[in-house]
């Protein structure tokens, strides 16, 4: 039996646009709901894992989003002389680098191939139950009735209860044009010194109507450094970080001034039941860590897919199905990040020990590389469990496959 629900998506970041493009293209009466008169996307790069393009070819951006897309073939890190970070990605599965602008508009533009009507300029205050419908109150009236309200607002999200522990460390990120330099174009590199500090750059591909490579570079900072950040003079800042690593300097040589930076905080939580009656939450509404799986944009992708695929049944069952297909690779994830996460960003100075001498050298031993790889790829469990979603002709959840 095919269901067709009048739905609500408050928020046009990535979890938003991708699920308002897939509930679209599955024939619901879809609104989506953006705070920004003009929507636009914050942040600079970040990259879409393999198993995340696979949502994004569902969506009918995958193509597009190639095409302005950097192909990662390798992360690597170094700290010092030893390397700290060498993951490689499976031959003709890369993972696709993007400024947070190019992976917008592509989805912004799948969105509305899929016949969903954008609302913008409008601000999410809350919502409304009834038995039958909720409705979305708004800065200026209420919005509905609808039969489901998906809160992709983000970390502000004004819907979701998660509280978030916040983590000690986070970054400045900026977007140049890449220059002239001997680092690849198909690889993200880091440099570490202990836990504290972290330099990275990654390539990013391109802008929409602008032909010019780019990187996003970022900085590891704590928590009070960036306190600081704003009162700090951008010469001493580029000075510190050209000495740490001599490389980067020619892509902090485009860094004229400091609103050029995005300062980053991170947080990390997630919601053990990530819904409310009509009300479901995706992507940061209902979850968050920190970057440094690479994982952000992926997570809400797949949120995304699985709420699509889980309203082919009836709407009654959906929240429940959709919680259920992804609580075991998202518990996973968040867990890994957790663990992961104090050996690259910390005050600690035993953990990044044995990141250097012990886990790193291990890492290098098969079958290690390859879960590395399943790791970040994120498929290390199936994504959405009881799915198919992966053969675009099959894309399916059943109430027998969804434990």
């Amino acid at each position: 039996m095919t269901h067709r629900y009048r739905i609500a998506v408050t928020g046009a970041g990535m979890g938003g646009l991708a699920a308002a493009a897939l509930l679209g293209r599955d024939g619901h009466d879809v609104t989506l709901v953006e705070r920004f008169a003009t929507p636009r996307p914050v942040g600079s790069g970040l990259v879409v894992q393999p198993v995340g393009m696979a949502v994004m070819d569902l969506v009918g951006a995958g193509g597009p989003a190639r095409a302005l897309g950097a192909n990662l073939s390798r992360m690597l890190g170094h700290s010092g002389a030893r390397v700290a970070l060498d993951v490689r990605y499976r031959a003709g599965q890369p993972g696709l680098a993007m400024h947070r602008a190019a992976l917008f508009d592509v989805l912004w533009q799948a969105m509305l191939a899929a016949g969903v009507s954008p609302l913008t300029d409008l601000t999410v205050t809350g919502t409304r139950q009834t038995p039958d419908a909720i409705h979305l109150t708004t800065n200026t009236d209420d919005l509905g009735p609808f039969d489901l309200v998906v809160d992709a607002t983000g970390a502000g999200s004004p819907l979701s209860p998660l509280q978030a522990r916040p983590l000690p460390f986070g970054a400045v990120w900026a977007h140049v044009p890449w220059p002239e330099t001997d680092l690849p174009t198909d690889q993200l590199r880091q440099r570490y010194r202990a836990a504290a500090r972290m330099a990275g750059v990654l390539p990013i591909g391109r802008l929409p109507g602008d032909p010019t490579p780019r990187a996003a570079i970022f900085w590891s900072l704590s928590a009070a450094e960036l306190d600081t950040w704003p009162t700090r003079p951008l010469d001493h800042w580029r000075d510190e970080v050209a000495a740490f690593w001599p490389a980067m300097a020619p892509f902090l040589a485009g860094l004229s001034e400091k609103a050029q930076l995005t300062p980053a905080r991170y947080s990390h939580g997630s919601l053990r039941r990530p819904w409310q009656g009509r009300l479901v939450h995706i992507g940061d509404a209902a979850h968050r860590a920190s970057p440094q799986l690479g994982q952000g944009a992926n997570m809400a992708l797949l949120d995304a897919a699985s709420l699509a695929l889980a309203l082919r049944l009836p709407l009654d069952e959906a929240a429940l199905v959709h919680h259920r297909a992804r609580r075991g690779h998202l518990g996973l994830y968040q867990a890994m990040s957790a663990v992961f996460t104090p050996q690259y960003q910390s005050s600690s100075r035993v953990l990044p020990w044995l990141r250097d001498r012990v886990l790193a050298p291990l890492s290098r031993i098969p079958p290690l590389p390859r879960v590395l790889t399943a790791i970040v790829s994120g498929d290390i469990l199936p994504p959405v469990a009881g799915s198919r979603f992966h053969d675009p002709a099959d894309p399916v959840v059943t109430r027998k496959e969804t434990p």
